[in-house]
C-alpha cells in the first residue's frame, strides 16, 4: 500500500484545508497526525517523502520495534502517543515519543513526571477525556478534569498543552467534540486532538487543532497489531 500513501496523504490535507476554510480557520493551525500503528516502515518512509512529519501509535511495544531507526534517519519527525498508556510504560513513552496524547490519572502523571526528570525530557502532555463516560475505555470523566489538570501542575510541575478525546461509536461525535471544545475553555488549555478518518472535518468545525487520521492515509489497517496480540483500535 506505501505506493498510494502519497496520493491518499494529498486527498487528507484537501479535505483538511476545505474544512477549515469552511469553519472560517487557516489550515496551517491545524496539525495532521498520521496514524501508523500497525503500517511498517514502508508505509511511513512514504508519508515522509510526501512531507509527513507528525505520526501516532498506538502501543509504545511496537513503536519501540520501527520508530527509533526512522527517528534517526529522519530526525524532525514527531512521534505521537495516542494509545492508552500503563504507567510502568513511562520510561519507554518519555524516552521515545515526543508527545504523549493520553493522560488521564494522577498516578501515571507522577509517573511521568519522575522519568521527565530522570531523562530531561519533556514530550508535550495531552490529558484524554473520556467525553461518552464508557466503562471499558480510558480517559478521564469530564467533569474530573479540571482536578487532574491542577493536580499535573501543582504537585509535579507538569503543564498540560491541552485535551484528547475518541468519541463512542453510536453517537453523533460532534457533541463530543463540543463538550471537549468546552472543557478546553473552562480550564484554559488551547490544544484538541480530536478526528479521526470519518468525522475529522467535524472536529475541524468544532475547534480541532490536530486531527488524528490513518486508514485515509495508509488503507485498510490490519486487525492485530504486529508483534503483539489483540484487535487494534481504528484511529
Amino acid at each position: 500500500m506505501a505506493e498510494g500513501v502519497g496520493e491518499r496523504l494529498a486527498e487528507v490535507r484537501g479535505r483538511i484545508a476545505r474544512a477549515a476554510e469552511k469553519a472560517g480557520r487557516p489550515a496551517e493551525e491545524i496539525t495532521l497526525v498520521a496514524v501508523s500503528k500497525t503500517f511498517g516502515a514502508d508505509d511511513i518512509r512514504a508519508a515522509i517523502a510526501a512531507g509527513q512529519r507528525h505520526f501516532g501509535e498506538n502501543r509504545v511495544q511496537e513503536a519501540q520495534a520501527k520508530w527509533p531507526a526512522l527517528k534517526a534517519a529522519f530526525p524532525d519527525t514527531v512521534l505521537h502517543l495516542i494509545g492508552p498508556l500503563q504507567s510502568n510504560k513511562a520510561r519507554d513513552a518519555v524516552q521515545l515519543f515526543n508527545v504523549i496524547e493520553t493522560v488521564d490519572r494522577a498516578r501515571l502523571a507522577e509517573r511521568l513526571a519522575r522519568e521527565c526528570a530522570r531523562q530531561g525530557r519533556r514530550p508535550k502532555l495531552l490529558v484524554e477525556v473520556n467525553t461518552g463516560e464508557e466503562a471499558q475505555k480510558a480517559g478521564v470523566a469530564p467533569a474530573d478534569v479540571d482536578g487532574l489538570v491542577g493536580e499535573m501542575r501543582a504537585r509535579w510541575g507538569l503543564e498540560a498543552a491541552g485535551l484528547m478525546c475518541i468519541p463512542p461509536l453510536d453517537e453523533e461525535p460532534a457533541l463530543h467534540f463540543a463538550l471537549l471544545a468546552k472543557i478546553a475553555r473552562r480550564v484554559g488549555l488551547s490544544e484538541l486532538s480530536m478526528g479521526m478518518s470519518d468525522d475529522f472535518e467535524s472536529a475541524i468545525a468544532m475547534g480541532a487543532t490536530e486531527v488524528r487520521v490513518g486508514s485515509a492515509i495508509f488503507g485498510p489497517r490490519a486487525t492485530v497489531t504486529p508483534g503483539g496480540t489483540g484487535a487494534a483500535i481504528s484511529r
